[in-house]
């Protein structure tokens, strides 16, 4: 990889989107009829509903791919971001948040439609987190809005499993990939969600052996992808597929495969889990970090699991605390 060539160490492309998150209890989610702990989309309406039914909560400026390049921007890192917001409020909310943790972001907003996108999120006193999520302008973004030349310069292009749904996005996020390896860079893509892998596995697999080098999942979507509960087979066989895969296990730590190395990354320990809301998100942002800057899988899985660590011990999806500075107390390095 040329990532001493690279302006940005990670550029991610995803949905723009600002979360709403709330604490509920079992009853509530069964009162809105909501599988615990998925994700959905949901249409403008319903999401009125469900927002004016929801308990008071805090709105922080999300999006997975978003609340990775955050973390990168929390960790030092040099990042950028595309992704699309509506001339709204919460567009207003979403622009500056991203850009006060220092991520490069000039995608222009979406002119006459669609409000900015909104993700509310409901949290069982477990810490779980069922989402329901009305896109609005995010999924307007299109192949208009790749900048090559910014996706040239990224050391790696980080996809969001997400754009998987809206067609115009998809078509976006093949174009980032081809610019990226056109330059030469490296290609990661989040699995994001098991829903979106059901509603797009055969997709996904064929966009994972032609364009993607990274790949990281939790278990649920390693599970859903290849259709087994057999976890270390279907490791293996995303292993067969990329250079990288990396693989969440929440309290179990990660294991990262690439080729015939197989590394178990063990979870940092988190005194009381408040709200799993960013934490795979969290653990792209130290993981990718480390991978794009050189550093082993080990010490980038390091990085990852410390940054989860850090963001499921409060509400929100993004460090509340300089990343940069959590890993130099725990004795973890930034550079190779």
């Amino acid at each position: 990889m040329t990532q001493n060539t690279a302006s940005y160490d990670v550029c991610a492309v995803g949905n723009a989107i600002v979360d709403v998150l709330s604490p509920c209890d079992d009853a509530f989610l069964t009162a809105q009829n909501l599988v615990p702990g998925s994700m959905q989309l949901v249409d403008e309406t319903q999401s009125a509903a469900l927002y004016d039914a929801m308990a008071a909560g805090v709105e922080a400026s999300g999006g997975s791919a978003g609340n990775t390049v955050a973390g990168v921007g929390s960790f030092g890192g040099r990042a950028a971001y595309v992704g699309k917001v509506a001339p709204d409020t919460l567009g207003g909310v979403f622009t500056h948040d991203i850009r006060a943790s220092g991520v490069h972001f000039d995608t222009p907003v979406l002119e006459g439609g669609a409000g900015t996108g909104r993700c509310l999120i409901n949290v069982t006193p477990d810490g779980q987190r069922t989402m329901c999520t009305f896109l609005g302008a995010a999924n307007q973004l299109g192949v208009e809005d790749i900048d090559a030349e910014l996706i040239g310069s990224s050391a790696i292009v980080y996809l969001e499993g997400y754009l998987f749904d809206p067609a115009p996005a998809r078509a976006a996020f093949e174009a980032a990939a081809a610019a990226a390896h056109k330059a030469g860079r490296k290609v990661a893509i989040t699995l994001s969600d098991t829903f979106v892998v059901a509603r797009w596995r055969a997709e996904l697999l064929e966009f994972i052996e032609a364009s993607a080098d990274i790949v990281l999942a939790n278990e649920g979507e390693l599970a859903a992808l290849f259709e087994t509960e057999d976890f270390d087979a279907a490791a293996t066989k995303l292993a067969g597929m990329v250079e990288i895969a990396a693989v969440t296990r929440g309290e179990h730590g990660s294991v990262i495969i690439s080729g015939d190395q197989r590394i178990a990354v063990a979870a940092y320990p988190v005194a009381k889990l408040q709200d799993t809301t960013g934490a795979g998100d969290q653990y792209a942002a130290g993981f990718l970090l480390g991978v794009a800057r050189g550093l082993t899988l080990e010490q980038s899985g390091k990085l990852g699991s410390l940054a989860a660590s850090e963001v499921i011990a409060h509400w929100g999806p993004r460090p509340m605390v300089k990343l940069a500075d959590l890993a130099a107390e725990t004795g973890l390095t930034l550079t190779a």
